[in-house]
């Protein structure tokens, strides 16, 4: 079923901190995570994507909080004060390191279940996970729908007018593009933020908050190597070389889940869903956002808490 909402125009989000931040040790990191609403609610683990960070739920959390949800923003690694517990760990930014980090945090956390809810890498992480440990997974909502990566044939060409908006991936194959990325990247997130999301009205003081969360010293490291991974073109972590073998089998996604998309996308064209229908064997439907953009959550927290909570009543229901 596609659905298209009817919203008021892109906004501005929040200015305030998604503060305290709390640590927990989970696998190979020490998660730097935010943490709103009752502790005994049903858990919704909110997950950030590149060049972002947590503060992209400023306003869907408070939203989740109110209607007694425990909503949980980690920073994913690479960004912000998360950091590597060892030093000799290689600062894979592959998607099945982002996918068992999400694990191992709700094991950290003693999380039994939980509501899967993300954009970008989040939402990657958040399609592993539910694919991988369906027993752990409440609902998916994922902005783009199944973000799996195809790494087999990611070198196969899409048409000219989608390979554009991708030119930040290709610029980051090369030295130049990683030398790039350490020198500037809180220009390279003003272009990307402006190139996705269109009607996105951010301003300096926004951009901020989120860039300072890019001075991780493993932040270009992790970067770097999840494009280059995605397209076959760096090695991968051995410790998570048999859940990358189970990935490229593009499992199906079988807990209930809500796609969206933002039909102001600049890098994800939105799309009616169907193409991607036999990805999701459970009960599944897609939205697509008038004016939002690649950063959904933070231009249209309504919509994305609205999305979480229809999960949550679906299943309680």
């Amino acid at each position: 079923m596609v659905t298209q909402a009817v919203l008021s125009p892109a906004r501005a989000s929040s200015s305030q901190r998604l503060e305290p931040l709390r640590h927990v040790e989970a696998g190979v990191l020490d998660i730097a995570y935010h943490e709103q609403g009752p502790a005994d609610g049903p858990v919704v683990m909110l997950l950030h994507g590149f060049p972002y960070d947590i503060h992209s739920y400023v306003d869907v959390a408070p939203l989740l909080a109110a209607r007694g949800c425990r909503a949980i923003i980690p920073y994913l690694r690479g960004y912000g004060p998360t950091r590597f517990r060892e030093a000799a760990t290689p600062r894979s930014g592959e998607q099945a390191a982002i996918g068992a980090d999400l694990i191992a945090l709700m094991d950290g956390l003693d999380v039994k279940r939980a509501v899967l809810a993300g954009y970008d890498w989040g939402g990657r992480a958040a399609c592993i996970a539910a694919a991988l440990w369906p027993e752990r997974c409440i609902g998916l909502v994922s902005v783009n729908g199944y973000l799996i990566q195809d790494i087999a044939n990611a070198m196969l060409p899409v048409k000219p007018e989608r390979e554009v908006p991708l030119w930040y991936q290709y610029y980051f194959q090369l030295e130049r593009g990683q030398a790039g990325l350490a020198a500037n990247r809180r220009d390279i997130a003003r272009i990307l933020w402006r190139q996705w999301s269109p009607h996105w009205q951010f301003d300096d003081a926004t951009l901020d908050r989120t860039v300072a969360a890019h001075d991780n010293p493993d932040y270009v490291e992790v970067v770097i190597h999840s494009y280059r991974h995605r397209f076959g073109l760096a090695d991968g972590d051995p410790r998570y070389a048999e859940l990358q073998r189970r990935l490229a089998a593009l499992p199906a996604i079988s807990v209930p889940a809500i796609t969206l998309d933002g039909d102001a996308d600049g890098v994800v064209a939105a799309t009616d869903g169907t193409a991607q229908a036999a990805k999701f064997t459970g009960r599944r439907s897609h939205r697509v956002i008038p004016r939002a953009g690649h950063n959904l959550p933070q231009e249209e927290p309504e919509a994305f808490a609205g999305a979480v909570m229809k999960l949550i009543g679906v299943v309680s229901g």
